[in-house]
């Protein structure tokens, strides 16, 4: 349950999302009843319950280490692959489905790889073209919303425009 949960943050995370309240709920409980059923069949004294809750603390502590590796190399691979691939890399199909997200308002289709770089760019184009009457741009919350993503997204696509990740 600790696992499945928290891989289900991760990938939460990984879309700009926040996690849902099940698997929150779910990483809490898996943990706290794992500890408490090592420590309940522990000999009766602090060691032997220390010793007992030790392996189910070493798995919540060390599983939830691997989680912020594995995020925060996910986030500099992606970083790194937006620079170095250019625009004519994504496929046809991809480039459509972005454009006709961004025209009909529809949700983004995947969430990965170049259509996933389409869609942050059809996102950057839309906020590009609904400048306020001031020529600022919409907010995170307004692109998310627009793209049927949430505001952490939207924030993520207007960092990238503006420090020309999305081209020009």
């Amino acid at each position: 349950m600790i696992v499945a949960a928290s891989t289900t943050l991760l990938a939460d995370s990984r879309s700009g999302g926040r996690g849902g309240f099940l698997p929150w709920t779910l990483l809490v409980i898996g943990s706290v009843a794992s500890l408490a059923a090592n420590v309940a069949v522990a000999e009766p004294t602090g060691t032997g319950r220390v010793i007992a809750a030790w392996p189910s603390f070493a798995l919540i502590a060390s599983y939830e280490l691997l989680m912020r590796q594995v995020r925060r190399v996910a986030g500099t691979g992606a970083a790194g692959r937006r620079s170095k691939r250019s625009p004519s890399t994504a496929t046809s199909a991809a480039t459509a489905r972005a454009s006709d997200a961004a025209t009909n308002g529809s949700a983004a289709p995947t969430r990965c790889g170049p259509a996933g770089r389409d869609v942050r760019l059809a996102a950057w184009r839309w906020a590009q073209d609904n400048r306020a009457e001031d020529g600022s741009l919409p907010s995170g919350r307004d692109i998310g919303i627009r793209h049927g993503r949430h505001e952490r997204w939207g924030r993520m696509v207007k960092r990238s425009g503006l420090a020309g990740e999305l081209g020009a």
